[in-house]
């Protein structure tokens, strides 16, 4: 979302899958596209069954969402929801359960959106929770959204990267096992990630000079080679490779110290080795609602930074924020985007979609 040179308010088209149908993906698509703001700053549509929305739309009573069908990406609406219908069927939801089902309705409603994407049909995704086990077949063998989008749009690499108010937070290894994170922490691995966050922190955020901080993967960041010794044979000339490439990139530092102390405040983003070493922190300390953004795609893409909550699916107890988060930052992404294209030819006041989002509420009040 941006403001062109007459002013005039464009709007996205966002599209957004199902995830995995028994979990609570669709919940916290009724309840987030039920907030009027979203109209004001984007053009929704949910890849999804008909029959599948209604299933859950019937639960939720005290939600006032209406939504236009269409199969034809070229007639939304601008004035409501879109449903984008990608399947007909009667399907058998069983809000929980973990089965074969739930992973190839997820996967279809994926699919069909990352096309619409690639074909410029969307400019944003946001992408409710799937399960890694269910979705697996000869179509999707991976161990999540992220490594998917980066073979989809034939990309060397993308990063995933936790966003909130007060902190980002992007993960060198995602999902692997933790005996396996050590054979990943080379030079080439580390440079490329910081290359990829660096080029997302000045065209995705805004940050002209982006200071970004490194941790160590052993305790104490190996003390000098005491506890392991990846952070002298590896991470400190990966960063010395960077710095030489005028890149302001800090570190290794310990984690445990660097997280409690507030070092994270001073920089604008942070690598951590391995996925809990990062998130783990990320999720204690984040202001606000965090949401996972996939760093180094031509597309954007955002979603919540939580899953299929099983536990809780089909009982109304789902908690929206961080799904009305990830829009959000995907409308904000765009806008920021098109800003940084235009920056030298046309500078303009950079304006948050929040902030706009809340300034059209309350124009409307009056």
């Amino acid at each position: 979302m941006y403001l062109n040179m007459s002013n005039e308010l464009q709007k996205p088209v966002i599209g957004i899958t199902s995830g995995d149908l028994n979990g609570i993906g669709i919940e916290l698509i009724i309840k987030s596209l039920s907030d009027h703001r979203i109209l004001d700053i984007c053009i929704p549509v949910v890849f999804s069954g008909n029959k599948s929305i209604n299933f859950y739309r019937k639960s939720l009573p005290d939600y006032n969402f209406n939504y236009n069908t269409t199969k034809d990406l070229t007639k939304l609406s601008h004035k409501q929801v879109n449903l984008f219908s990608c399947w007909d069927d009667e399907v058998a939801i069983q809000p929980g359960v973990l089965n074969n089902i739930g992973g190839e309705y997820a996967y279809r409603s994926l699919e069909m959106a990352v096309k619409a994407l690639k074909d410029g049909q969307i400019q944003g995704l946001v992408t409710a929770p799937i399960h890694k086990k269910n979705i697996q077949s000869e179509k999707f063998n991976y161990s999540g959204h992220t490594p998917y989008l980066k073979d989809q749009f034939q990309v060397n690499d993308v990063v995933m990267m936790m966003v909130a108010e007060n902190m980002r937070v992007a993960v060198l290894t995602e999902h692997i096992p933790v005996k396996n994170i050590a054979e990943h922490i080379t030079i080439e691995n580390i440079t490329r990630k910081i290359k990829i966050m660096h080029q997302s922190l000045q065209t995705d955020f805004g940050i002209e000079k982006p200071r970004i901080a490194v941790l160590g993967l052993n305790p104490h960041a190996g003390d000098e080679g005491l506890i392991g010794n990846e952070e002298e044979l590896v991470i400190k000339p990966a960063i010395k490779e960077l710095k030489a490439a005028n890149l302001l990139v800090f570190g290794p530092y310990s984690a445990d110290a660097f997280f409690a102390r507030g070092q994270y405040k001073s920089f604008d983003a942070v690598l951590a080795m391995y996925h809990d070493q990062g998130l783990i922190p990320f999720k204690s300390l984040a202001i606000g609602e965090g949401i996972n953004y996939t760093a180094g795609l031509p597309a954007i893409r955002t979603s919540p930074d939580h899953g299929t909550a099983f536990d809780i699916a089909g009982k109304g107890k789902a908690d929206p924020t961080s799904f009305l988060a990830a829009i959000f930052e995907a409308v904000d992404i765009i806008r920021t985007r098109q800003g940084y294209k235009d920056a030298r030819a046309n500078p303009m006041k950079k304006m948050s979609a929040r902030i706009l989002a809340n300034a059209v509420d309350e124009k409307v009040e009056e």
